[in-house]
């Protein structure tokens, strides 16, 4: 026989018992095996008549076994049991995976086998019977609709949704993006990170020229409640007055404008920074009094929220738990229910299908936060101040326009409301006819119409006041949808009334047109409520005497309150002032998809994440929560993109992937803030320069020792602030007082010698200046903007140095000097990477014979160890500012080439003491001029630092 036959035959009869022989004083045993022969023994008579004799196949054996002189009954009758009752097993037992019905030959076998018992042999029923019960316990429960069409119904996929919307939130535009954009989950949202085609040029051509519409409806809404007195006392102690304007602005608090800050732990400025906010105040009415309530609204990014509720509630003295909290279990699946047979009705050429079961009830689509267990939104009320904090995330929706035209999309895409009938029925909306019984109202409700018709007269919003607020309520915008897609321009006869629209390019807009019933729930409550469907508007358009014509509701037309929001766009600089500004849309939740498909019909373009951030990188302004590293946010967001920077790295073979550490950049995944900020201040403190040993030394390429490469603080003030961050006592911040800011703006210009502005210091007036900010603020950095001088675009995490007399003096006899080349530095951790790599391939040779525990415990010493990779520095760093050829200053957040200026622009921040210890040093012709080198380059380039405000 054949090796494969043996294998064959082997694996066939693996649980066929083996051979049973009966010993007096055991009982019957098995034998060992199969075949096996045994010498004769007189006490076991009951063994098999061949086997007693040897075997037929046994050539060459001298003698035989005798056959026994006689049986005795009792144990002959016990041999032949045991070996009943191990056949028996065998037969019970399967030796194969197949069913039962599979073990019959193929021309026996049926198709109905598989499910239908009475199909099979009368032998094999019992046997299929129990595989059949086995089987339906282990089956996962399957849906009801199988096939892609009745999955692909309006119930069943409502259903999907609704189950998917339980651990992240949807945007009411998630199944338009969907289509049209790769997603990504953030911040518990589904939302779109950019366009699935090329769209970079496109969507600045958009911002600069046209319109951008953006989705911004995850943005975190929180409201307060409460006596003006109370919520400025307690606000007061999250901002300052340095920063800018405060809760307090008398613009603000009008409810004119919106407001936006920075906000801080209470009373811990300037460090502890929370996060960047908006806020707007409900405009206060003619009747109200100073004890009544007013109402704010602060709009925050996801990422900030919990930071954010936290110190409201401290600060307003609440509970930590919602008011409203309720802890609903989770319902336990119910099995699936057989659905009843369906009929065929046969009318005319189709076929309907009905079902005989009852009807069943439609399923309501999940409006807002479906990941809470209740509909309401949290609230806490304070017992002390009386303050109550409201959480109204995804209770409002907000879409973003920015552009030139984003007047004209918003003046073509939506009418105002008109005027309640008492004449005719008077419809649904109760609300909206009480308000026109007042004429008061109506006579506001006209201004606010004049008002929105005059923005199709102005070239950009950025003409109006910053911040302006415009309350207005609109019909529904599917009622005026045009027949195909179309671009919205300005029209020139509303410029017509020349003093209408200087007095609102000048004063903005009236207190009264601020007012809107948005700020009321219920109000909202009810025109979510009675939002008239998509099919049934529909519908009737499909009854129109003339098709396309505008369909007239009357009163039963819906009526929805808004907010309108004026962004200012690029505020700081010198240039381009007014880039980017646009108009926010705030509305009731439900009519996301209402409002979106007018706004797209008029020819804006879709923007996602990507394309927002692209918008605060022209404007240069820091995106949130990115550019904001002082704040917990920023942290996580910093320790994320590091994490994604790491594992994109490491996916590339070693040869095909820069080596940073002979670059000489000890972070390329992320910025030491901390570290940096540090270390110019030991500088400061000692009063000494870097140390310039250790980087000639790596020039050479010499392995220093660890003594060196970890060292010691080498004075008081060293150990003094090693101790402080050690303890966690001390912290970097981002100097953001606009006083100081000034000041360093106006040092950071170049101005000739002979021609000094007044705001331009002396160079005694700015070493004492800046000393006072280095007392006030020592580790602090400052956000800057830089513009290559030379080619070359800035990239992320590019490193900004300041450069040395060699350099000046090179760049003034040579105006086309590039700027210097940094020498390869050696990689001190290459043979560490290849050693730890052939330890841990031994290691995974060696496992294979090691017990279980002796395995898992190499595993987690492995991976406790493997924290090298070839061509990365390993943590702890050494000194970042003097590591280089070049002293440190600090790092890019942003770059790329400006499609704005035509050259190469980057954003970031710098130590506020390394900026002084520069500017001390440059000539006056050459103030501000810094170096930039990206981490894939050894080339250092020139550029211009200024700092905007």
């Amino acid at each position: 026989m054949s090796t494969a036959k043996e294998k064959k035959y082997a694996k066939r009869m693996r649980n066929q018992p083996s051979s049973v022989s009966l010993d007096p004083n055991d009982g019957p045993t098995p034998r060992g095996g199969r075949g096996s022969h045994q010498p004769y023994r007189g006490s076991n008579p009951g063994s098999s008549n061949q086997q007693q004799r040897g075997g037929k196949g046994e050539e060459g054996s001298s003698e035989s076994q005798p056959i026994p002189k006689y049986v005795t009954a009792t144990v002959f009758a016990g041999a032949r049991a045991a070996e009943i009752k191990a056949m028996l097993k065998a037969v019970s037992q399967k030796s194969s995976n197949t069913l039962v019905f599979q073990s019959l030959p193929r021309h026996m076998r049926r198709r109905a086998m598989g499910h239908t018992i009475k199909r099979l042999p009368r032998r094999l029923r019992e046997m299929a019977k129990k595989e059949m019960e086995k089987t339906v316990h282990q089956k996962k429960e399957q849906s009801k609709s199988k096939c892609r069409k009745a999955r692909r119904r309006h119930g069943n996929l409502q259903l999907e949704f609704n189950r998917r919307q339980k651990k992240t939130i949807w945007l009411e535009t998630h199944i338009w993006h969907t289509k049209r954009y790769h997603m990504l989950k953030k911040w518990g949202y589904n939302l779109a990170d950019r366009p699935t085609m090329k769209s970079y040029r496109a969507c600045y051509r958009a911002m600069s020229n046209h319109c951008l519409l953006q989705d911004l409806s995850y943005y975190c809404c929180v409201e307060l409640l409460g006596k003006e007195e109370d919520l400025l006392k307690a606000l007061a102690r999250l901002c300052n007055v340095d920063t800018g304007p405060t809760f307090m602005a008398a613009p603000c608090i009008s409810g004119k404008r919106q407001g936006s800050l920075v906000l801080y732990r209470a009373d811990k400025y300037p460090g502890e920074a929370l996060g960047h906010v908006t806020f707007i105040w409900k405009p206060r009415s003619v009747l109200e009094t100073a004890d009544d309530k007013r109402q704010l609204w602060m709009w925050m990014h996801p990422a900030l929220k919990e930071g954010v509720l936290k110190e409201l509630r401290l600060v307003c003295e609440c509970e930590d738990k919602p008011d409203n909290f309720v802890c609903v279990p989770e319902p336990a699946p119910t099995p699936p229910k057989e659905e009843p047979p369906a009929s065929v009705i046969v009318t005319g050429r189709k076929r309907k299908w009905r079902s005989k079961g009852e009807k069943t009830v439609p399923v309501k689509k999940i409006i807002g936060d479906g990941t809470r267990p209740i509909p309401d939104p949290y609230y806490w009320t304070s017992t002390q101040t009386g303050i109550t904090i409201r959480d109204l995330t995804m209770e409002i929706v907000r879409y973003r326009l920015v552009g030139p035209m984003s007047n004209c999309v918003l003046s073509d895409a939506l009418h105002v409301a008109p005027l309640h009938k008492e004449t005719e029925d008077p419809g649904p909306h109760s609300w909206w006819a009480d308000y026109c019984r007042d004429p008061d109202n109506v006579l506001r409700h006209g201004n606010q119409e004049s008002l929105f018709k005059l923005l199709k007269g102005l070239d950009t919003p950025a003409m109006i006041p910053s911040g302006t607020v415009l309350g207005l309520t609109v019909g529904d915008p599917r009622l005026n949808l045009p027949n195909k897609r179309t671009k919205s321009y300005p029209n020139p006869e509303s410029y017509e009334d020349r003093d209408k629209v200087k007095s609102i390019t000048q004063t903005g807009v009236p207190m009264e047109c601020t007012q809107s019933l948005i700020w009321s729930s219920q109000v909202r409550s009810h025109v979510t409520d009675k939002k008239v469907s998509e099919q049934e508007i529909n519908k009737l358009k499909s009854e129109l005497l003339v098709p396309g014509s505008k369909l007239e509701l009357g009163n039963k037309e819906s009526k929805i309150p808004i907010l309108l929001i004026q962004q200012p766009g690029k505020i700081t600089g010198n240039g381009r002032i007014g880039w980017g500004s646009g108009w926010d849309i705030c509305l009731p939740k439900g009519w996301g998809m209402a409002f979106w498909i007018p706004l797209i019909y008029r020819g804006v373009r879709v923007g996602g994440l990507q394309q927002g951030l692209q918008h605060y990188q022209y404007m240069g302004a820091p995106y949130v929560p990115g550019d904001f590293p002082d704040t917990p946010a920023g942290v996580q967001s910093a320790l994320e993109a590091k994490a994604n920077l790491l594992e994109k790295y490491t996916r590339r073979p070693p040869a095909k992937r820069t080596n940073f550490i002979k670059h000489g950049v000890l972070s390329p995944f992320h910025c030491p803030w901390d570290q940096l900020t540090r270390e110019w201040e030991m500088l400061e403190a000692i009063g000494k320069e870097p140390p310039k040993d250790e980087p000639q030394r790596e020039k050479t390429g010499e392995n220093p020792p660890d003594e060196e490469m970890k060292k010691e603080p080498s004075s008081a003030a060293e150990k003094t602030l090693e101790e402080e961050n050690a303890a966690g006592e001390r912290d970097f911040s981002v100097l953001r007082s606009k006083k100081i800011l000034k000041i360093l703006s106006a040092a950071v210009s170049p101005v000739p010698q002979r021609s000094r502005k007044p705001s331009q210091p002396h160079p005694e007036e700015l070493s004492h200046i800046l000393g006072s900010v280095l007392r006030d603020f020592p580790r602090s950095l400052a956000w800057v903007r830089l513009s290559m001088m030379t080619k070359g675009s800035p990239e992320l995490h590019s490193m900004i140095c300041i450069p040395s007399e060699e350099d000046y003096l090179q760049l003034q006899k040579d105006k086309s000097f590039q700027g210097p080349v940094e020498t390869k530095h050696g990689d001190h951790f290459k043979n560490k990477v290849l050693k730890q790599k052939k330890e841990r391939k031994k290691e995974k040779k060696n496992r294979k014979t090691k017990p279980n525990g002796d395995k898992n415990d190499k595993v987690e010493e492995a991976s406790g160890s493997d924290d090298l990779t070839l061509g990365v520095w390993p943590s702890p760093l050494p000194e970042v500012t003097s590591h280089c050829s070049r002293k440190l200053l600090g790092y890019v957040t942003h770059g790329d080439f400006s499609l704005a200026v035509g050259f190469g622009e980057a954003l970031g921040f710098v130590s506020v003491t390394g900026l002084a210890h520069m500017l001390l040093g440059q000539p006056p012709d050459k103030t501000g001029l810094v170096l930039i080198r990206n981490p894939t380059s050894f080339q250092y380039r020139f550029a211009k630092l200024t700092i905007e405000v």
